[in-house]
């Protein structure tokens, strides 16, 4: 006989959400069992009552046993024999059915009684049994809850100490109650068996004694075939005392364990922390609104780096212990998110020297060929990454008012930007900056992407979601990032200091560029923006590739000049149409609202 699904008494006391979720499978199986013994036990006394209509009676039975396969019990495993068994009485009972004219006696000695005592004995007591663990559990949960209310101070420790000891006496009561529960629902799946077969062979040995023709209906195989059954039966009983024995002593054993095991928050002073799990079991009381308390320091710890761990998605690697362990390693190591400059662009609009156009050029377009470079060819390993942009009031002064008084209401003058009038290029894009941070090389545009990828990344880490809206104005000499409210000019960049921009190959409207700053030791150092746009990156792209041609031409005025007379422009002849030259943007046509470019 195959193996029946058992419940593990050893994890009775942790009673974890597994073990909580195991236990439903078997009361619904216990439910199952109970809807189909009424059933069954309703079929069997039609057999004893139905003297004169013996003939439907056992046709009925017959399909009732038939129905056991379709019952699709929760723990149906080793079933197999159980239901060739009642395939074949049913075949039996077919070729009986107009014999059973009287069982009185024998019916209800030999079929009747077995279900009914395990109806009212066996199936009785789960339900019981299942009551009372029903109230330890919610006692238990009770006195939990009023451990978990009370005040975390040290004038309360004798309240706290009493209700440690009403905590630890329910959960011994559950305890206790959970393991006769578990015994009762292990030793169901043994009694399930025989009470299915028990009542059918007394059924079949009352035909047999009573009827004259049963021996000539009956032949040695019927009888073989019962004693095989028989044995059967008198295996599993055996197996059902083997199983007691060993439930009882187990139930002894973990009876006796120390009384510390009951008592909520214990010492833990010795334990070790395990921050690298993956995965935890547990419970967690519900407070007040989200807040949620653990039962100790050690709990409350290791559900934090569970948690973090499992937000990581490091469970979809090959070796998520070694991952995280890795990771928790080097968790200041890794991106670090801060909220100003570590320096500021002192010279973030000094005019720079334009350098030579081909090299210009093979910087701004990303190369076809050649190998990718590694990230950390790109970045830094560890490089801090800066999620917004804060610059001092004074800073403010110097860059957008110089010696002018200042509106206290946030309202500007007419000419904030003069330099824009004076500018063949004047383009406006809204744009939320999500993050920089500074970058190894501006030879290719993989150093964007990594960047893109990077603060995505740790914006997804660190939980930030916030970000700064701005408005991005591109000339011909500059960009400039424009407070929406107060027209504050939060950075400015000279055109000629952007060595590389790309958009997302993917998100269209994700864009970034790099910029060239020289530093007071004389060297140069090189940062990358990276930003969200309303409109196609491309457009962005666009419309600074553009600022620099012009900056290139600009010294000469015929090529000035082609160079306007070749870009398309609206009707009225001041705006540039910007849809028309995103080589590659995938901007459509039907796009009405198109950016334009002031040229």
């Amino acid at each position: 006989m195959p193996a029946v699904d058992k419940l593990l008494l050893e994890e009775a006391l942790q009673d974890s959400p597994q073990t909580r979720s195991l236990l439903s499978v078997f009361e619904e199986d216990a439910g199952t069992l109970t809807d189909y013994t009424n059933q069954l036990l309703q079929a069997m006394q039609r057999v004893y009552g139905a003297q004169n209509e013996m003939c439907l009676a056992t046709q009925q039975l017959s399909k009732q046993l038939l129905a056991y396969e379709k019952q699709n019990f929760a723990l149906g495993k080793g079933d197999e024999e159980v239901i060739s068994t009642l395939h074949y009485f049913s075949k039996v009972m077919d070729e009986l059915n107009g014999l059973h004219t009287e069982l009185a006696k024998q019916l209800a000695d030999t079929m009747v009684l077995p279900v009914i005592q395990f109806r009212e004995k066996d199936l009785t007591e789960v339900s019981t049994l299942k009551d009372l663990f029903g109230l330890a559990s919610n006692e238990h949960d009770l006195s939990m809850a009023k451990y978990s209310r009370l005040p975390k101070k040290k004038e309360n420790e004798r309240v706290k100490a009493e209700v440690g000891k009403e905590v630890a006496s329910a959960r011994r009561k559950q305890h206790l109650s959970s393991l006769q529960y578990y015994c009762a629902l292990n030793a169901l799946q043994y009694r399930k068996r025989m009470a299915m077969m028990e009542p059918l062979i007394g059924f079949a040995h009352g035909q047999i004694n009573f009827f004259k023709r049963g021996a000539e209906m009956f032949s040695k195989s019927m009888d073989g075939f019962l004693s095989s059954v028989t044995d059967m039966v008198q295996s599993i009983q055996v197996e059902l005392e083997a199983e007691a024995d060993k439930m009882r002593v187990s139930q002894q054993e973990l009876l006796s364990i120390d009384e510390s095991v009951y008592t909520p928050d214990m010492d833990v002073a010795t334990s070790q922390i395990n921050r690298n799990l993956i995965q935890k079991a547990g419970y967690l009381n519900l407070r007040k609104g989200i807040i949620l308390q653990a039962e100790s320091r050690k709990e409350y710890e290791e559900w934090i780096c569970a948690i973090n761990n499992i937000s990581r998605q490091i469970y979809l690697t090959d070796n998520p212990e070694a991952v995280a362990i890795k990771l928790n390693q080097t968790a200041l190591q890794a991106v670090t998110p801060i909220t100003s400059f570590g320096k500021k662009q002192e010279s973030s609009c000094s005019s720079q020297t334009m350098k030579n156009s081909d090299t210009e050029n093979d910087k701004i377009v990303p190369r076809a060929t050649g190998s990718i470079p590694e990230t950390e060819e790109l970045i830094a390993p560890g490089t801090p990454i800066q999620f917004d942009i804060v610059l001092p009031a004074t800073e403010f002064l110097e860059q957008n008012r110089g010696s002018r008084r200042t509106n206290p209401f946030g309202e500007t003058e007419d000419e904030s930007f003069p330099e824009a009038e004076d500018s063949l290029l004047q383009q406006m894009f809204i744009v939320r900056f999500l993050g920089s941070m500074a970058v190894k090389t501006d030879h290719t545009a993989e150093v964007i992407y990594e960047a893109m990828r990077q603060v995505l990344a740790a914006r997804a880490i660190h939980n930030i979601f916030r970000t700064t809206e701005s408005h991005l104005m591109i000339t011909s000499q500059t960009l400039r990032l424009i407070d929406p409210q107060t027209q504050v000019s939060r950075a400015c960049f000279e055109l000629t200091s952007v060595t590389q921009f790309a958009a997302h190959q993917e998100n269209k409207r994700l864009v970034g560029f790099v910029i060239r700053v020289p530093e007071s030791t004389g060297e140069e150092s090189l940062s990358t923006y990276i930003f969200e746009s309303n409109s196609e990156g491309e457009k962005i792209c666009y419309a600074i590739n553009l600022g620099k041609e012009i900056i290139e031409v600009q010294k000469d005025p015929e090529a000035l000049a082609q160079l306007m007379l070749s870009l398309p422009l609206t009707n009225d002849g001041k705006y540039v149409l910007l849809n028309d030259h995103t080589d590659g943007t995938g901007g459509s046509p039907s796009d009405s609202r198109g950016a334009e470019s002031e040229a």
